[in-house]
């Protein structure tokens, strides 16, 4: 079969099809790691694509999961810090890097609730998962739903960390934000819309 042939056929399956994400590894070239970060790294590809080759740097990232902490009165757990890249103190959920070689992803989000909030969960469920920037960076980001709250030990923060504020939300109140344009952080954003749409 012809690449055009191919190329055919897959926009069709695009086109009219499930609607839903399609899988399609590129042969892989050549990669190197430009870049050897403290937490993550930059890697450069280049791959086939069509009848040529393209070459791309992103972030090479060890994915990273964030807790949609809920009360018996649907109030959201909100935490503020400090975002260097965006000089701002931004709202957003408890959230970490999957940085611990072979943790499960939900017990990774057990973790940063209870370092980030001192809190934790007897109810677990998968909320939302999704690629925060496909352009740029293979980050993969799991969001998990938690109720069931209870006090543990203070964790001892440091860095960024050690100014974080906690605040409790109606969950309305914070999807009233996030249309209103007043939180601009897309892990909050997307959690918080989806657990409005699967409640409604």
């Amino acid at each position: 079969m012809s690449d055009s042939t191919e190329l055919d056929a897959l926009r069709t399956r695009l086109e009219t099809g499930e609607l839903a994400d399609l899988p399609d590894p590129a042969r892989i070239l050549s990669s190197e790691t430009v870049f050897d970060g403290h937490i993550w790294d930059v890697k450069r590809e280049r791959f086939a694509f069509g009848d040529g080759e393209l070459t791309r740097e992103f972030v090479a990232h060890t994915g990273a999961v964030a807790v949609l902490a809920l009360d018996e009165q649907d109030g959201v757990l909100l935490i503020n810090q400090y975002r260097h890249p965006i000089r701002t103190r931004d709202w957003e959920l408890p959230a970490g890097l999957l940085d611990i070689e072979g943790e499960d992803p939900q017990t990774a989000a057990a973790r940063e609730l209870a370092e980030e909030t001192d809190l934790a969960a007897a109810e677990w469920e998968p909320l939302a998962t999704f690629h925060t920037t496909p352009g740029g960076s293979d980050e993969l980001l799991r969001v998990y739903l938690a109720r069931g709250l209870s006090s543990v030990e203070a964790f001892d923060r440091g860095e960024e960390e050690a100014q974080i504020v906690r605040r409790w939300v109606a969950l309305d109140e914070v999807v009233a934000a996030v249309l209103a344009g007043r939180l601009s952080n897309s892990i909050l954003q997307i959690a918080v819309l989806t657990a409005h749409a699967r409640r409604g």
